[in-house]
């Protein structure tokens, strides 16, 4: 008697080309993570296909909208620091304590970010995507007075930058690699 495994239940076949398919997705992302420049060039083309069909068809506008509210999101989690300073302070100040340094010998904390690069890239070229396609359906196009969205979004762009640019001033941190100070590994200097 021969003991043959059952045929598999539609879930376990719908899982197992799931879990294929995620794991060929995760191959691709592996492969370009080292190209940094390359995969930012792609989504600044990808954005400007976006921006081209929304002009040429004259639509969307809730979905660009709403995508530059995301991205813009992105980018201020992108500039801040995993360990906000002012809440550590808070908390220092609390205990009598500073948590910056304050002498060359205290110890050196690097800027760390909240959204690393790798995330912000990954999630702003979903989400360009995720709009260029929304931008195929109707349903998507609501009837809004579109230079109203765009003076909120650079009154709310402005506001959110300066805000940022206060704090990022305030706790002296820069959350940018150019313009820091470089040392040879040999001299230390």
């Amino acid at each position: 008697m021969d003991d043959k495994e059952p045929d598999q239940t539609p879930f376990a076949v719908v899982s197992a080309q799931t879990s294929r398919f995620t794991r060929l997705y995760q191959s691709y992302l592996d492969k370009c993570t080292p190209y940094t420049a390359y995969r930012w060039i792609s989504t600044g083309v990808l954005l400007i296909v976006f921006f081209v069909r929304i002009v040429l068809t004259q639509g969307w506008y809730i979905v660009c909208y709403s995508l530059g509210i995301y991205l813009l999101n992105l980018f201020l989690a992108f500039l801040q620091p995993k360990f906000d300073p002012s809440l550590t302070q808070d908390e220092g100040l609390e205990d009598g304590e500073s948590s910056l340094p304050t002498k060359q010998d205290d110890e050196f904390r690097p800027f760390i970010r909240r959204l690393p690069e790798f995330k912000f890239w990954h999630s702003a070229t979903r989400a360009i995507a995720i709009s260029f396609v929304c931008t195929w359906f109707s349903i998507f196009n609501v009837p809004v007075f579109w230079p109203v969205l765009v003076v909120y979004f650079i009154i709310l762009f402005s506001l959110t930058m300066r805000r940022q640019i206060q704090h990022m001033i305030k706790y002296r941190y820069v959350p940018f690699t150019f313009g820091k100070a470089k040392y040879n590994q040999r001299t230390g200097h």
